[in-house]
């Protein structure tokens, strides 16, 4: 099983869920988060004076797959949240040791299926 994190712009959030949903992956944990890559945020100009931006919204999605299902939904994030510009991302793959399903006490693939 794997664990995947992905971070998008706010606005690909409908592409990415779309092109889960063509794979048959329906579930997945949304978040709204902030954040920055190399681009360090947003530099505005104050008064002549450039002010850095910190962090920029963004949206964390989760989802926990079999092993099977990993690349469909790797490539599915990536068609959904793929702009071509800077920022559009990054996909974060982990081992999963065990899950289980608290209402049923199934356990493993599963606990996800």
């Amino acid at each position: 099983m794997k664990y995947i994190i992905a971070i998008i712009q706010p606005d690909r959030l409908d592409d990415v869920i779309a092109a889960l949903e063509e794979e048959e992956i329906f579930l997945l944990t949304v978040s709204d988060v902030m954040g920055r890559g190399r681009q360090k945020g947003v530099a505005e100009v104050y008064r002549s004076h450039v002010e850095r931006g910190g962090l920029l919204h963004k949206i964390k999605v989760e989802l926990a797959v079999s092993n099977n299902k990993l690349w469909q939904a790797v490539d599915a994030i990536t068609r959904g949240a793929r702009t071509g510009n800077i920022g559009d991302g990054k996909i974060f793959v982990l081992d999963v040791q065990e899950c289980l399903r608290i209402r049923t006490g199934e356990t493993g693939v599963s606990a996800i299926a």
